[in-house]
């Protein structure tokens, strides 16, 4: 019995002594798109109301992870770093900011909130990736939308947006960064076409 005691006690303190030499996980970088450098604008208000909605996204998109794709059909993700929220949330909150920060359309609501608008904005984001191009990364966004007039919910405009930034680099921070510039750019030209459906 005694025997048997002593080899359990052993083994208790080699796995214990195993478990102390294992390494800790290490908690990822949570990044978030860099602030928008789109500038204010003071142009008259327009008298229409809309909300912005979060667009539909595959499951690749849909994640927290930041993807990237270092050839063709292969899908990969920066390792230890994540977006502080998924794919298409980042971009309808960057949509958001920016017609915002136009000023022309002073009644903006997103879908969270579930107010009434006169008009919707939404549609679905096909890509939100970084892609190696000839050896380098290259941001890609590309966002399918659809402006919809809430009484009767008819589709009175669409449109496909495309947008590629080069990275500076290859670290991660370089990469967040060129998420940051190729978002606003994106964002600019949706208020801008969404504006000139909404004076027609």
């Amino acid at each position: 019995m005694r025997m048997i005691r002593r080899a359990i006690s052993i083994s208790l303190l080699l796995s214990l002594a195993a478990c102390s030499v294992l390494p800790k996980a290490e908690s990822p970088s949570i990044y978030r798109l860099p602030a928008s450098a789109i500038p204010r604008n003071q142009a008259p208000t327009l008298g229409r109301s809309l909300r912005i909605d979060t667009p539909q996204a595959e499951r690749m998109i849909d994640s927290a992870r930041i993807v990237v794709l270092p050839e063709d059909n292969v899908i990969s993700n920066y390792q230890g770093a994540r977006w502080s929220d998924n794919g298409p949330t980042l971009l309808r909150n960057r949509l958001l900011d920016a017609f915002r920060d136009d000023g022309r359309i002073a009644a903006l609501s997103s879908d969270d909130a579930g107010l009434q608008a006169d008009d919707s904005l939404s549609g679905d984001l096909r890509a939100f990736q970084s892609e190696y191009r000839g050896g380098l990364p290259t941001v890609v966004i590309r966002y399918d939308a659809r402006l919809v007039h809430t009484n009767g919910l008819r589709i009175v405009a669409a449109r496909s947006f495309e947008v590629t930034e080069p990275v500076n680099g290859k670290a991660v921070p370089e990469v967040v960064a060129a998420f940051g510039r190729a978002s606003d750019r994106l964002a600019s030209q949706v208020v801008d076409w969404t504006l000139h459906q909404s004076t027609r």
